[in-house]
């Protein structure tokens, strides 16, 4: 479980296909500190295992292999050598809840068709798949690439966010650009009620 409070953006050293995974290696400055073999980590809100660990000091390398869904259902396809990722480590059972409650787990890749500034802040518009803007809601929260935001605006086909100075210099989105593809984890908790409320097959 995480809180969409990004700790950090890493950088991605390499991405290299394999016959059964891929194979992404990202150096972390912080989150790498901590973390071991078969611990979890956020990356552009995507919930990897780390299967190596490597380097000493400010320079932590990490390894981790994606499955194919992973890599076909996410925007860490599009990644290259260079690219900037959004790191967060799983929230301790004692931790404080600065964000929402997020699992890691990407429900779609939404687009991003406007992306502006105003005044020190930005304007950011995504439009999603229909099947998950259904539970996008005006003030509810959402994960954009990990981050934990505020939905400012609900249209028919797409929601837009703020995003605060703050935001923008320590994530990745400093890199995104119109019509780029951001991961989308919407609300849990707005996916549970439905469950609950839907009509029950007998």
């Amino acid at each position: 479980m995480f809180t969409g409070i990004v700790e950090e953006a890493g950088v991605v050293e390499k991405v290299r296909p394999g016959s059964k995974s891929i194979e992404l290696t990202i150096r972390s400055q912080l989150c790498g500190r901590t973390l071991k073999t078969g611990d979890s980590l956020a990356v552009n809100g995507c919930c990897l295992t780390v299967v190596k660990h490597l380097g000493r000091g400010t320079r932590r390398v990490l390894q981790f292999d994606l499955l194919q869904e992973t890599w076909q259902k996410t925007n860490l396809q599009f990644l290259k050598s260079g690219s900037r990722v959004n790191l967060e480590r799983p929230l301790k059972a004692n931790g404080r809840l600065d964000g929402h409650f997020v699992t890691g787990h990407i429900d779609c890749i939404g687009k991003i068709t406007e992306w502006r500034m105003e005044g020190k802040d930005h304007f950011l518009q995504i439009t999603p798949p229909a099947e998950a803007l259904r539970h996008v809601v005006y003030k509810g929260s959402i994960a954009l690439d990990g981050i934990s935001l505020t939905v400012a605006e609900v249209k028919s086909k797409s929601f837009s966010v703020w995003i605060i100075p703050h935001t923008y210099e320590v994530t990745a989105l400093k890199e995104r650009k119109r019509g780029d593809a951001v991961n989308l984890e919407t609300d849990i908790l707005g996916k549970y009620v439905e469950r609950f409320v839907a009509p029950r097959e007998t």
